[in-house]
């Protein structure tokens, strides 16, 4: 077999196998902080510190029947959890851990990232739609009109990065950061001072997006238990179910490693020293915790406050930072 496609194939199986961990140690992590906000102390019975509880979850899933209700579209409802999983393991592929580990160092990285990851709403779209279900379609309909309100800030503030780098590299954008945290994109003083007076801004809208685009908490108006049951998910038991909650944990790794390969410095040390995946990793889960932070945090807001938070407020004000950057860029 070709090398490079013996390559590929290790780095999917590896990607699947780390999908399953990540998901497994993000329920784990996000139990224990909500417990913890919450003044209580969350898992602690299977295993030490309770971090078998996830394992023992996922064993009850696989053990259970995936059950398809009547009326419902067959094929496109069990092809849904599928499409959840395909477009997350492919983003992991894409996604450089460090100089060394990554399965394909692609010119265009960030706009194939994009497109893949993009595909996720076509599976939420049709569990709803398939389910037969009228609060699995209404929660599709409000996932698909979310996914798409905050897709435009949050690539209007990806172009900002790239006009400023003049990449799409995901490799050399972060090859770009090495120093130190002064050297970061979201705060680049000694490269170009000029430019940290719109990097924390586009920091700010991307990560912002990247939670409402996992439909996490205070934005999760597709799974508003008061008000739509389980959402797009409510007929889904088993494996089914499991595999949207793989989906979602695995999106949200791959927003804030996104968000950490373009602001953060990528794998790159804060101090400009002993560079490695495993600062890669560090500052993902800073991110997520603070994800969880935010979600345990805030309150649901209600549908129209979502889609005027990023149409009247967010665009408005990426397009404006997209017009800075340029006239800096111009004049500096």
């Amino acid at each position: 077999m070709n090398p490079e496609v013996s390559r590929l194939l290790i780095y999917v199986v590896a990607a699947i196998a780390f999908v399953a961990l990540n998901a497994a140690m993000l329920v784990w992590m996000e139990r224990k902080v909500a417990g913890h906000m919450q003044g209580r102390i969350g898992p602690k019975e299977v295993g030490p510190f309770g971090l078998l509880q996830s394992f023992a979850d996922g064993i009850k899933l696989m053990t259970k029947q995936l059950i398809v209700p009547e009326g419902a579209d067959v094929p496109l409802f069990k092809v849904a959890p599928m499409l959840v999983m395909i477009p997350a393991v492919m983003c992991f592929v894409t996604i450089p851990f460090s100089e060394t580990v990554a399965a394909r160092n692609i010119n265009v990285g960030l706009l194939l990232l994009f497109a893949i990851a993009s595909v996720n709403i076509l599976a939420l779209l049709l569990g709803g739609w398939a389910s037969n279900n009228k609060y699995a379609v209404i929660s599709a309909a409000r996932a698909v009109s979310q996914n798409v309100a905050y897709e435009i800030p949050m690539l209007i503030t990806a172009i900002t990065v790239v006009m400023f780098t003049r990449t799409m590299n995901l490799h050399d954008i972060v090859m770009q950061q090495a120093g130190g945290f002064w050297n970061w994109n979201i705060l680049p003083f000694t490269k170009n001072p000029a430019m940290a007076l719109v990097m924390p801004i586009s920091f700010l809208i991307f990560f912002t997006c990247s939670m409402a685009e996992t439909n996490r908490a205070p934005f999760d108006l597709g799974e508003a238990e008061s008000e739509l049951v389980a959402g797009f998910h409510t007929e889904y038991a088993g494996m089914g179910f499991g595999l949207f909650f793989l989906g979602e944990y695995a999106n949200v790794f791959i927003g804030c490693s996104l968000a950490v390969i373009l602001f953060l410095g990528g794998w790159q040390c804060p101090f400009g020293l002993a560079p490695g995946i495993h600062w890669f990793l560090i500052k993902v889960y800073s991110l997520i915790f603070v994800v969880m932070w935010a979600r345990w945090t805030f309150p649901r807001t209600t549908i129209y406050g979502l889609l005027n938070l990023s149409w009247k407020i967010l665009i408005p004000i990426s397009l404006f930072n997209l017009v800075l950057t340029g006239a800096l860029i111009k004049v500096f």
